[in-house]
């Protein structure tokens, strides 16, 4: 493990606020993805591939995939049950990555530059270390990676609402009952540290997109059974066994960016320095003053230093940065 690079702030260009990038359906395997494109700004952008997290969309993906579009071609999907993505018929930690996979090789644009951040850094954790073949690097921001003490995590209080009969059912009520405004302040209130640095723009998506989930009849069952998945997934990392996470994470050999914010409430703030360090080729970045989903918290800073790790394993030009001010040329 080493100290994540930063790319030069002044070579980051874009400073608007974009839409979301346009979105397309894509049938796999019989069940529905929805993906959004990002226009690459270059000729020579290399293909990318977002992954969000519980409860997310590739919506959370807008603002990096912007700043990123110089040196990157990016797509963000869905994933199944969020977003306007169909349902699955599984929702475990190996379907979710299974279906990542699929669509990879769907759409033939492997290996890719892989981000994932949560549920989706877990998923890309699994993706990364069984199918090296399909990413070229990976970038994990607040991984969803397995820790024991449900205390460190607001996610922690569903948990029991998991052995329930019937929660789905709960599920769906109380998810409904709060008007979407309401429900998309509490969101952001548990995912940002400083929720000033949340624009309007893209407050009012956050609540046109709670208004969809809303009307979509499989997203409480969706969450839930996802939620158990990424539980299940936490106490199997723990048993012998092929199948744990830690272990997985032990197989990458992709050059790899770990980002984690020091005010994260939802995944333990010690998780992104565990995954650094038992992956071979990583570099840590911790941000002070940030919460679970820097990308949107922060994302010039997010860019940056995943331009820093282009720089340093050579698919871009860099004028990189370290994290005392000095400047490094690439390599």
């Amino acid at each position: 493990m080493k100290r994540a690079l930063l790319e030069a702030d002044e070579l980051i260009v874009r400073d608007e606020v974009p839409p979301p990038w346009p979105g397309r359906t894509v049938r796999i395997d019989g069940l529905l993805t929805h993906v959004r494109d990002t226009p690459a700004t270059s000729p020579d952008a290399e293909p990318a591939l977002y992954v969000h997290g519980l409860g997310g969309s590739a919506q959370n993906w807008t603002d990096l995939a912007g700043l990123l579009a110089h040196r990157l071609d990016g797509q963000a999907i869905d994933l199944p049950g969020f977003g306007l993505s169909g349902p699955a018929r599984r929702y475990t930690i190996p379907a979710l990555a299974d279906r990542v996979i699929r669509y990879l090789e769907h759409s033939g644009r492997g290996p890719v530059h892989l981000f994932g951040n949560s549920l989706g850094g877990a998923i890309s954790v699994r993706v990364a270390g069984l199918r090296p073949d399909l990413v070229r690097t990976l970038t994990l921001i607040s991984p969803a990676m397995p820790f024991l003490d449900p205390r460190r995590s607001l996610q922690g209080r569903m948990v029991p609402l998991l052995a329930v009969p019937g929660a789905e059912r709960l599920a769906g009520r109380w998810l409904t009952q709060l008007p979407p405004e309401e429900m998309a302040r509490q969101v952001m209130e548990a995912c940002v540290a400083d929720t000033s640095r949340i624009c309007d723009q893209r407050r009012q998506e956050a609540v046109e997109e709670i208004r969809i989930r809303y009307t979509a009849e499989h997203y409480a069952s969706a969450y839930l059974r996802t939620l158990r998945g990424l539980v299940g997934s936490f106490v199997r990392a723990y048993l012998p066994g092929a199948g744990s996470l830690w272990r997985i994470a032990g197989m990458i050999s992709a050059p790899t960016l770990v980002i984690g914010g020091w005010q994260d409430r939802l995944v333990d703030v010690r998780v992104p320095a565990q995954v650094a360090r038992l992956i071979p080729d990583s570099r840590l970045l911790m941000l002070d003053g940030v919460g679970h989903v820097p990308q949107l918290e922060v994302p010039r800073t997010v860019a940056r230093a995943a331009l820093g790790l282009l720089g340093e394993v050579g698919t871009g030009v860099s004028n990189e940065v370290d994290l005392t001010g000095q400047q490094n040329p690439a390599r």
